[in-house]
C-alpha cells in the first residue's frame, strides 16, 4: 500500500509541475502589468512624459522580473530559479511580496476551508445512507426536499440568511453571542485561550455557510450510492445467510459505497477553496477566494501562478486522500 501511495504521489507532483508551468506561460503572455501601471501613473496628472512614465515602469518591472516586454522563456527561468532556491514566489505589480500574501492568505482559506469540508463530507455521507435505508419516509422526502432547496440557494444568499439569523438571535439574547465580521474581534481579548475561543466564535458562521452545500451534495451523491448497493446481490445473499440487517448495510452496503465516494472527495477541497470568494467577501475574510480574483483584476502575474500552485497542492493533497480511503475500503487496492 505505501508503494501504491509513493506512486500515485509522484504522478500529481509531475501533474502539478506541467499544471503551474503552462499557469505561468499563460498568465506571462495574457497578463500586461506594464500598461496598466503606466496608464495609472498618467491618470495621475503629473507633469511627465509617456516616455518618462515608461522608464519608469520599465525599471520597476525588470526588478520584480514580471515586464511583459521580456520575452517569457528567460522570466519563466529567473521564476523557477528564485522559488525552488530561494522560496520567493515572486512580487506584485504594485511591488508587494507575493509570497507574503500567499503564506497568509493560504491559512486563512485553510482555516474556513478544512473544518467545512470534512464537516461536509462525514455529515453528508451520514445523512446520506441514513436516508437511503428509510427510501420514501416522510424523513427521506424532508432531507432531499431541504437539500434540493439548500443546493439551488447561491452561496451568496444562504451567507445574508445566517447572517440576518445571527444578527436577530444576538438581538434577542441582549449580548454578542455570535460574531460573524472578520477573522478576529478589532479589539483583542487578552490571553491565548480567549483570543483562540475569539477566532473560533468568527469561524462559526463561514463554516456552516461553507459545509451545508457539501452536506446537501454529498447526501444525494451517497444516497443513490446506497441504494444501489443495498439492492446488490452480495448483500442480499449476506442477509439470506442470516446476518442482521445493519451489519450487512455497514460492512457490505456502506463500505462499497464509499468507494467511488471517496474519489469524488480529490475535488472538493480545491473546489470550495477558490469557490470561497463569496463567502470571504461577504464575512470579511481575506483568503485565496478573495485573493484569486484580485490577481486577474490587478494584472498580477505571479499572485495569479501562486493561486494556481495553491489550488493544484489543494487538489494533490485531495487526491491523495481519496487514495488513502480507496486503499482503506477497497481490499482488492491493497493486494494490488
Amino acid at each position: 500500500m505505501v508503494r501504491y501511495l509513493f506512486r500515485r504521489l509522484g504522478n500529481y507532483i509531475v501533474l502539478l509541475a506541467v499544471a503551474v508551468s503552462l499557469a505561468y506561460m499563460l498568465a506571462g503572455t495574457q497578463l500586461n502589468p506594464r500598461t496598466m501601471l503606466i496608464e495609472q501613473e498618467l491618470t495621475k496628472g503629473q507633469n511627465v512624459t509617456y516616455a518618462q512614465v515608461a522608464a519608469s515602469v520599465d525599471q520597476r518591472l525588470d526588478k520584480w522580473n514580471i515586464n511583459p516586454q521580456t520575452p517569457v522563456w528567460e522570466r519563466f527561468g529567473t521564476w523557477i530559479q528564485n522559488v525552488f532556491l530561494h522560496g520567493n514566489w515572486g512580487y506584485s505589480p504594485d511591488g508587494a511580496s507575493v509570497t507574503e500574501q500567499l503564506g497568509r492568505r493560504a491559512m486563512v482559506s485553510l482555516q474556513l476551508v478544512v473544518l467545512g469540508f470534512f464537516i461536509g463530507i462525514i455529515v453528508g455521507i451520514a445523512i446520506g445512507a441514513w436516508t437511503a435505508v428509510r427510501q420514501y419516509s416522510t424523513s427521506d422526502r424532508v432531507i432531499t426536499a431541504i437539500s434540493i432547496i439548500l443546493l439551488s440557494t447561491p452561496a451568496m444568499v444562504l451567507a445574508v440568511f445566517l447572517q440576518i439569523g445571527a444578527t436577530k438571535l444576538n438581538q434577542d439574547l441582549g449580548f454578542q453571542l455570535i460574531n460573524f465580521v472578520g477573522q478576529r474581534s478589532a479589539i483583542q481579548p487578552d490571553g491565548t485561550i480567549p483570543r483562540l475561543l475569539d477566532r473560533l466564535n468568527h469561524l462559526i458562521l463561514p463554516t456552516i455557510s461553507m459545509s451545508l452545500s457539501g452536506i446537501a451534495s454529498y447526501s444525494r451523491y451517497q444516497r443513490n450510492l446506497m441504494l444501489d448497493t443495498l439492492g446488490a446481490d452480495y448483500v442480499r445473499t449476506a442477509r439470506a445467510k442470516g446476518l442482521r440487517y445493519g451489519t450487512a448495510v455497514r460492512k457490505h452496503a456502506l463500505r462499497t459505497s464509499l468507494i467511488p465516494m471517496a474519489t469524488y472527495f480529490a475535488f472538493g477541497m480545491t473546489t470550495l477553496v477558490l469557490g470561497a470568494a463569496v463567502t470571504e467577501q461577504v464575512f470579511g475574510w481575506q483568503g485565496m477566494g478573495i485573493y484569486s480574483v484580485t490577481t486577474i483584476q490587478t494584472q498580477d502575474i505571479n499572485g495569479t501562478v501562486a493561486v494556481v500552485a495553491f489550488s493544484g497542492v489543494m487538489v494533490l493533497a485531495g487526491a491523495l486522500l481519496s487514495d488513502i480511503l480507496v486503499a482503506i475500503v477497497d481490499p482488492r487496492v491493497r493486494v494490488s
